[in-house]
């Protein structure tokens, strides 16, 4: 077989382009999404998605070396299309270069996802390992895709101001949960490989236990975190929130990806999406942007 070859993958996607966009993105979904079997394990070493941004990721299983990933985003034209390069090796030797570009296609409630690899393998044939990882990797993307909920607000405040109010522990236990809704903190560390363990508690008093543990906090810019039911409970979402600029406003990107479809659902069914804008709109109100 030949060491160069052109990969096609095409997907339909029951969630909207802006959720694909997210889930194809941020760097927590896609390490959900990105390992192509149970077996497998995805690990971010280091993460930044936007033009000119630099990852790196190691595939672990088992009683197998570490494969080691490193990509660059080379072109991003959100809910449009996303170009990077790919760099694969495995004890120091380089396996396989590739170019990836993804289209992203509008389809009524839903969408499609196009993506083209241009491969070429170096140490070793790696065509059918593209083609093996590529196909289980995106049926995971579908299905994360369909558990995940994005929720966005423009904060007519500076980035710095609404970044500050974000990971200041004396200031977000002051605006966080919806309407009617209060904290009380147990313990906050907000760092990366923090915590917070904390209760909401509703108007009618019902306690929900919380406890959020943090694994990146990259500044002014992302936030990633894992949602537990209650202190060391049950985990009930991989979360992250970004921060970017827009004219002198900043743009809040809130998402996560539940456990199952059913979790999702249920979390929509209880109102998420509008309690999770209502949080929004107390960070607004605390920076003086309400």
């Amino acid at each position: 077989m030949s060491r160069f070859a052109t990969l096609t993958f095409q997907r339909q996607v029951g969630a909207p382009v802006a959720t694909l966009w997210q889930a194809w993105t941020a760097p927590a979904a896609r390490a959900v999404w990105a390992a192509p079997s149970p077996d497998v394990t995805v690990e971010f070493l280091q993460a930044d998605s936007r033009p000119g941004g630099h990852e790196i990721s190691l595939c672990k299983a088992e009683g197998q070396p570490d494969i080691r990933c490193e990509c660059g985003w080379l072109e991003m034209q959100p809910g449009r299309r996303s170009v990077n390069y790919e760099l694969v090796s495995i004890r120091g030797t380089t396996q396989s270069a590739a170019l990836v570009t993804a289209d992203f296609i509008p389809e009524g409630k839903g969408s499609a996802l196009a993506v083209t690899v241009q491969l070429s393998s170096l140490a070793a044939d790696m065509e059918a390992g593209y083609r093996q990882g590529f196909d289980a990797g995106l049926d995971n993307l579908v299905g994360v895709a369909g558990r995940t909920m994005v929720l966005e607000r423009v904060i007519k405040a500076p980035r710095q101001v609404v970044w500050e109010a974000w990971t200041n522990p004396g200031t977000l236990p002051q605006w966080w949960g919806p309407d009617g809704y209060s904290c009380r903190t147990r313990r906050i560390d907000l760092r990366s490989g923090g915590e917070w363990v904390f209760d909401m508690i509703a108007p009618d008093g019902t306690v929900f236990p919380n406890h959020h543990l943090y694994h990146e906090i990259r500044a002014g810019d992302r936030i990633g975190y894992t949602l537990l039911w209650g202190e060391n409970g049950p985990k009930h979402a991989d979360a992250w929130a970004t921060f970017e600029d827009a004219d002198g406003a900043t743009v809040v990107t809130l998402g996560m990806v539940f456990g199952s479809a059913a979790e999702f659902q249920q979390a929509r069914d209880f109102g998420a999406v509008e309690l999770g804008l209502q949080t929004l709109g107390k960070l607004a109100r605390f920076v003086g942007a309400g």
